[in-house]
Parts: structure tokens; C-alpha cells; sequence
């Protein structure tokens, strides 16, 4: 015999209400979109790109170098920046002769374009705190400016895994 109209539309409501809260759960907790705003994480991000940014990774453990990390601006906390880690908590960071140094070592970034311009450090990590760059160093407002420094480890609000839209484009971020 078959349902009254009012049962099924009851048992639909029901699993479009569980829908809806699994969705809020997984966004809340787990996993956001992010879309890139800008040029500074080019070549690896392109401005317009759809990003999904897992929220649970800094629950166990805290950013590490080269991590791709969406924060909280800190002048405004509605904005979210997307940036990767060069140093953590207790490294000395320094750019010289168009290079990157953590610790006094020159890192190779195969994922910059252009060198580094400009003289920059030596700064050390205060602890609970990151020091973040884009990837396109001279067009990047990042921990180098006193606007964005140090970035609490309580403002990461997760890593960028995977870039997925546009389509075409659909890749895992580059660490």
C-alpha cells in the first residue's frame, strides 16, 4: 500500500534536515572552500581558483614549513589570507641577495618564479606564532609587513589541500 503524500514529504523533509546539518558540520569542522583573492601565491595558486582547506589537520599539530595556510588577517579578522609557511616558532628569518634564509641556511624554492627583492631580518618566530610569504614575493603582503607579522597559531584557520575548480586545473596545492 502506498505512503499518504504527507508521510513521504515527512521522510524527505527529515533527510534534507540531516543534509543540511551534516553539511554545516563538515564546513565547520572539517573542511572550507576558500577562493583565492589576488596574485600573491602565483605560480603555485591563480586568482579566481577554488581551494579546499582542511580545518582538522591544526587540531594535532601545528603548521609546519611549507605548509599553505589560510589565516585570519589580522587588521581585519573578516578577511582570510592564504599564504605558505617559512619559518615556525623559534627559526631567524632573512632575505639577502634575493635569497631566503631560515636559520642562516638558503632555501631552494622551486615553486618561486622570481627571486626576492629587497633586504629583509634577521627576524626571530616568536613562539605560537608562524612567518608566512606568497608565493610571489615582491606583489605579497605578508609577515614582512608589519600589517600582517607574526601569525598566531590560533588565527591558521587550516591547510590548502587541493585546488578544484576550474576544473581543468584540478591538482593538489603544492607543499
Amino acid at each position: 500500500m502506498p505512503k499518504p503524500w504527507r508521510t513521504e514529504a515527512l521522510e524527505w523533509g527529515k533527510a534534507f534536515a540531516l543534509a543540511i546539518i551534516l553539511a554545516l558540520i563538515i564546513r565547520v569542522f572539517l573542511i572550507e572552500v576558500y577562493i583565492v583573492d589576488g596574485v600573491s601565491m602565483q605560480p603555485s595558486l591563480h586568482h579566481g581558483e577554488r581551494v579546499l582547506v582542511n580545518k582538522l589537520v591544526y587540531r594535532f599539530s601545528d603548521p609546519g614549513f611549507s605548509d599553505v595556510v589560510v589565516f585570519r588577517y589580522p587588521r581585519d579578522r573578516e578577511r582570510d589570507f592564504i599564504k605558505r609557511v617559512i619559518a615556525v616558532a623559534g627559526q631567524t628569518v632573512e632575505t639577502r641577495e634575493n635569497h631566503l634564509y631560515v636559520d642562516g641556511v638558503r632555501l631552494a624554492e622551486p615553486y618561486l618564479r622570481v627571486p626576492t627583492h629587497g633586504p629583509f631580518g634577521p627576524v626571530r618566530v616568536p613562539e605560537g606564532t608562524v612567518f608566512v610569504m606568497g608565493d610571489n614575493r615582491n606583489f605579497s603582503l605578508d609577515s614582512r609587513d608589519p600589517a600582517v607579522g607574526f601569525i598566531p597559531l590560533t588565527e591558521v584557520k587550516g591547510e590548502a589541500m587541493l585546488i578544484f575548480w576550474p576544473l581543468p586545473q584540478l591538482r593538489f596545492v603544492p607543499h
